[in-house]
């Protein structure tokens, strides 16, 4: 590997790099069209979807995020051209844990960049479980998020919800849970392994899965444990039953660093549906 991967901008660089770039994107526009600007109200409402209640106490949960049409949001993990979305519960009373479930998302590619979101519409179910079961549960949740069209722009949401009782079923978190990606045994996941090895600011992964062909383009996406670590886009190659992916991962101290195996996720997206693999041992 060679040392200029030392003079990569830091994540937080990265990102405000990104909102430039979407910000140099935006000036045609505005300057064709000085009266269509837009707000945030103007392309984005959201709730939570209250859901039920289930047999271990938890609130099966959703937030409905309803997009103008062609405008997106992102993914957990967005890709080198999105914003991961922030999530506040801080000001909820009686909450012990949430569990967010996301369904399959989209990958997009717009002038050469690669982002991974929804389109026009997301429900995200949530199972929230309160500190003291026989209480009701007081939600207050605040999403700081990217959305884009022809522009982006920041959005900040802040939704309340009380809890309590049975609830009732609710077809559209429903569907939202069947989209969830497949277990690594439905999907057909015999073997996974990650080579790991130092770079001048980080790591090199190459994971290698025994996994068969998913159908369609394959985009493979690679998580950490830690939040604070940049994972580049993974460049990915296909064998028979053997899928490689690639990437570099560049923590803040810009040195190469103690990788927590079991905490890596890899995931791996084609049209319509995806397998989520949790852990990497080393070969």
């Amino acid at each position: 590997m060679t040392q200029h991967r030392s003079t990569r901008p830091s994540p937080n660089h990265r990102k405000a790099a990104l909102w430039a770039l979407a910000l140099c994107a935006m000036a045609p526009t505005f300057a064709a069209q000085p009266l269509a600007a837009q707000t945030q109200d103007d392309v984005l409402s959201a709730e939570i979807l209250p859901g039920w209640r289930d047999a271990a106490g938890h609130y099966m949960t959703a937030l409905h995020l309803r997009l103008a049409p062609g405008w997106k949001t992102y993914w957990r993990a967005p890709g080198s051209a999105g914003i991961p979305p922030v999530f506040d519960w801080s000001g909820s009373r009686n909450l012990g844990q949430v569990r967010l479930m996301w369904p399959s998302p989209t990958v997009i590619r717009t002038n050469g960049m690669q982002s991974i979101g929804y389109l026009d519409d997301l429900i995200l179910p949530i199972a929230l479980t309160p500190a003291d079961p026989s209480a009701p549960l007081d939600v207050a949740l605040r999403i700081d998020l990217g959305i884009c069209h022809d522009i982006c722009m920041p959005a900040t949401l802040t939704l309340t919800a009380h809890l309590s009782g049975p609830g009732a079923p609710d077809a559209a978190i429903t569907a939202a849970l069947a989209a969830r990606p497949r277990s690594p045994s439905e999907a057909g996941l015999t073997a996974i392994t990650c080579d790991v090895t130092p770079i001048a600011d980080g790591l090199h992964l190459t994971a290698h899965l025994t996994l068969p062909d998913q159908g369609g383009s394959e985009t493979v996406v690679v998580e950490t444990a830690d939040p604070t670590v940049w994972v580049a886009e993974a460049a990915s190659s296909r064998a028979g039953p053997r899928l490689t992916a690639a990437t570099d991962l560049v923590a803040t101290s810009g040195a190469p660093f103690a990788l927590d195996r079991s905490g890596v996720t890899v995931t791996v997206l084609s049209p319509g549906q995806s397998v989520e693999i949790k852990g990497c041992p080393a070969p």
